[in-house]
């Protein structure tokens, strides 16, 4: 008989098993990756994380699981709940602690209802089940897939919400240079004198993946990730080890692009990839040249995916700046559990005029899209995986 069990540490699950459940090679759902977050102090209550994992089990076989965590504030996820805490806390009462489905500190697309999609509806009582049991306020999955979405339709307590990211497709450009021609002529100038301007301040880019990276290199690429984290007030969360770990354990799934003057390095941008898509994660810098940015966190990663055949690029959350340089609104999805029948109402009737405009926002962006010839998609639902359209060539 298939039953539930929580786990407080992905290493109580078999990395075998666990990993035999994944539907792709999403590098994030990775036993390694997320089991490296804990084992090297990534992971601490005190910042608000505890791994609270979701297996079902058949007997002693693990057959679907969830990656799961019990939250005490909403940092490191990146779908904002603010608000909701805040209503919450004008009624006294306790929004946290709250129920988690995600990969923490990482916007990034995948499945969260893992193992066969007979077992989905399985996974997802297990975890209302559970917040009812705990006396949570809240449970909630981010950045699902639409796999994971059918799971959750018809479930009228689970309500849906999405937003939009900036990401690339490639449309079959042979390279860089056919990339740019896609594009109207001041966008595709812009960019070239972003790229000169790297280039005159005497900087050149290598790409290495983490076989190719050295431990001293780790050390200085996680010190410029640590300054920038400091430098904007932020809590670096990542380790050096967990740097390292990633390096040793899936180091053709890790990249590094090294922004070098001769070979001082002067900035980086850390990457990870599965066989079809690259995820920008991590930049960090020494020195503020005009355009490094871009150079080592877009435009070398567009290159890469070209080289090597990869079809999409995830650039991470946020920025307008990206539609300028080639990445386009894609929705991104979620589900939220509310326990009390209030406030889910209420809640409910604030998403519903969110998606209004979100909808009317998103067809603001693409106005401004800076490709030459580019058919506007339908907006989200059926039609809109990706959020592109056709770019007439």
């Amino acid at each position: 008989m298939t039953h539930a069990r929580f786990h407080i540490s992905l290493a109580k699950i078999d990395a075998a098993r666990w990993n035999a459940l994944l539907p792709d090679d999403n590098p994030f759902l990775d036993h390694a990756f997320l089991s490296g977050l804990e084992q090297h102090g990534c992971l601490d209550p005190a910042h608000g994380w505890s791994p609270h994992h979701l297996g079902l089990y058949d007997g002693d076989a693990l057959v679907a699981a969830a990656p799961l965590y019990l939250k005490t504030n909403s940092h490191g996820e990146y779908v904002f709940d603010w608000s909701w805490a805040h209503a919450y806390a004008r009624n006294g009462l306790d929004y946290y602690p709250k129920l988690l489905s995600a990969v923490p500190y990482s916007p990034v697309t995948g499945s969260r209802l893992l193992g066969d999609t007979s077992l989905h509806g399985m996974l997802i009582d297990a975890m209302q089940s559970e917040c009812e049991r705990l006396g949570l306020s809240s449970a909630h999955t981010n950045f699902c897939t639409k796999s994971d979405a059918a799971a959750f339709a018809g479930r009228d307590a689970w309500l849906p919400r999405f937003d939009w990211q900036f990401h690339w497709i490639n449309q079959g450009w042979r390279d860089f240079a056919d990339f740019l021609d896609a594009f109207k002529p001041k966008k595709r100038k812009n960019i070239r004198q972003e790229r000169e301007h790297v280039r005159r301040a005497g900087l050149h880019c290598e790409i290495r993946h983490g076989d190719e990276i050295d431990a001293a290199t780790w050390r200085r690429i996680h010190d410029l990730y640590v300054a920038t984290f400091d430098e904007k007030g932020n809590y670096p969360a990542l380790t050096l080890d967990f740097f390292r770990h990633l390096g040793g354990t899936i180091p053709r799934n890790v990249l590094a692009v090294l922004c070098l003057r001769d070979d001082d390095l002067i900035a980086m941008a850390l990457f990870l990839r599965s066989r079809d898509t690259l995820y920008g994660r991590y930049w960090g810098c020494r020195e503020h040249i005009a355009g490094l940015h871009f150079e080592a966190c877009y435009y070398q990663g567009i290159d890469y995916c070209l080289r090597n055949g990869l079809h999409r690029f995830e650039p991470g959350a946020q920025g307008e700046h990206k539609l300028a340089r080639g990445f386009l609104p894609t929705i991104t999805r979620s589900f939220h559990y509310v326990a009390d029948a209030r406030f889910r109402a209420a809640i409910g009737d604030a998403l519903a005029r969110e998606a209004t405009a979100l909808q009317a926002y998103r067809e603001e962006l693409l106005a401004h899209s800076p490709y030459a010839n580019f058919s506007l998609p339908p907006p989200a639902g059926e039609g809109a995986e990706g959020g592109w359209g056709r770019i007439v060539q």
